[in-house]
């Protein structure tokens, strides 16, 4: 794949994993899968050099199961915490993200307070794409260059503010196939109603020619909105 500029890449994303911390809200709990079923996902994925993992929010369980279970695979992976969520119950602390780092992983921003992007008065524009960068660097010690849209939410003013701010990588949950080197990369989450199968059989082996169409189609439409 290296130098194939064509080749396309399935990103599959996960947000928790186990049992959500009381208190969160019913959209987001929506998105805590069980470990076996993560576990299962990870074995499925070994080997495939096509498939790439990420984990947003920061969770407490992206360092207290998904690395665990990435590094014992030889695998690798993307981490997009929310900056403001640092140190709450149920989610990292800044020592938590460091370790990630320091293991190999990619830190990414996933904002501060996971808010969408869109329609965001210039001063909420900078806390959410530059001085929530500037804390998960700290907490990393490294540079960050990749962001993932909160809730998937963007549009060409968005796309614009993260190109005029340096991001080489932006990560979306547009549920399609992306594209080795592409500068907006498509991602499918795994959700709490998932399985195995359904991850094989609607992720993994591909949507169909129609499925994918409709993907394409609305990508255009959100950069272009």
């Amino acid at each position: 794949m290296p130098g194939d500029q064509n080749a396309k890449l399935v990103h599959i994303c996960f947000h928790g994993i186990g049992t959500p911390s009381p208190g969160l809200n019913a959209a987001d709990e929506r998105y805590f899968v069980g470990r076996d079923l993560f576990l299962a996902v990870l074995d499925d994925v070994f080997g495939k050099r096509h498939v790439e993992l990420s984990f947003d929010d920061g969770y407490a369980s992206d360092i207290e199961i998904a690395l665990p279970a990435v590094t014992e695979r030889g695998l690798s992976a993307r981490f997009f915490p929310v900056a403001g969520h640092l140190g709450r119950p149920g989610y990292l602390d800044a020592g938590a993200v460091r370790q990630l780092a320091s293991s190999g992983m990619t830190v990414g921003s996933h904002g501060m307070w996971h808010r969408s992007w869109r329609r965001m008065a210039p001063p909420e524009h900078h806390e959410e794409l530059v001085h929530a960068r500037r804390i998960l660097e700290a907490a990393a010690g490294t540079a960050i260059d990749s962001a993932a849209c909160p809730r998937g939410a963007y549009d060409r003013r968005v796309l614009a503010s993260l190109r005029e701010h340096g991001y080489v990588t932006v990560f979306t949950s547009d549920r399609r196939r992306g594209c080795t080197g592409a500068w907006l990369q498509p991602r499918y989450s795994v959700r709490c109603d998932d399985t195995i199968h359904t991850v094989r059989d609607g992720i993994l082996s591909g949507p169909r020619l129609a499925e994918r169409a409709r993907g394409a189609a609305a990508s255009r439409v959100k950069a272009w909105r």
